[in-house]
């Protein structure tokens, strides 16, 4: 059984990575604080322990990564994430993200497609910390229809293009973050559902990243 302990060391090295953002332009201090009370070192396995505060991503299982830490400040940060919004992640991954917005103080509904990392959910440290976090096995370009309508939506994969069902999904006036593209390199884009009840969203890009691709179904 692994022993999980969060030592000053560690403090220490995520205040320092903390400094690293900040440098790199993240300027949210609701993200920079909710990503300070975190152990990323207890979302990876622990023979990354020693580097878990490098700002880079690293291998899971299943062909996934637990993004690198500006990759998930930046994405939260233009979410604009508020207490107590309803948000719908795609991706749980390493649960790393979520864990974010859930310390934020927003309710999250997070979908994994493959059964290997969803039944690791099962084992979360966090659970009693963190009811306002919910897991769902299934296909992320579905979405979650029955808990519709989420504030923000955000989508932690390549996506080759903007999911229909998950723009329906969002309030007006809400938002999505999502990196769009099926290359190499995916632009990071925030939609935001007009307020008119059209349907119809605005869109602003920013900066390119690397995701892996968000694929259909489920697997396992």
């Amino acid at each position: 059984m692994r022993k999980y302990e969060d030592t000053y060391r560690h403090k220490g090295l995520r205040k320092k990575l903390m400094d690293v953002l900040k440098d790199k332009g993240i300027t949210d201090n609701n993200v920079l604080a909710a990503m300070n009370n975190i152990p990323r070192h207890f979302f990876l396995d622990s023979a990354f322990d020693e580097i878990a505060y490098e700002d880079r991503a690293f291998p899971i299982s299943e062909g996934q990564t637990i993004s690198q830490p500006y990759t998930v400040a930046y994405q939260t940060q233009l979410l604009q994430v508020k207490p107590f919004d309803k948000i719908l992640e795609i991706g749980t991954g390493s649960i790393y993200q979520a864990t974010v917005l859930a310390e934020m103080g927003a309710k999250v509904f997070t979908i994994e497609r493959q059964k290997v990392l969803f039944e690791k959910t099962k084992n979360y440290i966090f659970k009693t910390t963190y009811p306002n976090l919910k897991f769902f096995f299934g296909d992320g370009y579905e979405g979650l229809p029955t808990f519709a309508p989420f504030d923000k939506v955000i989508i932690t994969a390549a996506a080759p293009f903007i999911p229909p069902k998950l723009i329906e999904q969002l309030k007006a006036g809400g938002k999505m973050v999502v990196p769009l593209n099926e290359g190499e390199h995916q632009r990071m884009l925030r939609i935001t559902k007009n307020v008119d009840g059209g349907g119809g969203t605005t869109e602003e890009a920013f900066q390119n990243f690397s995701f892996v691709p968000m694929l259909t179904g489920k697997q396992g």
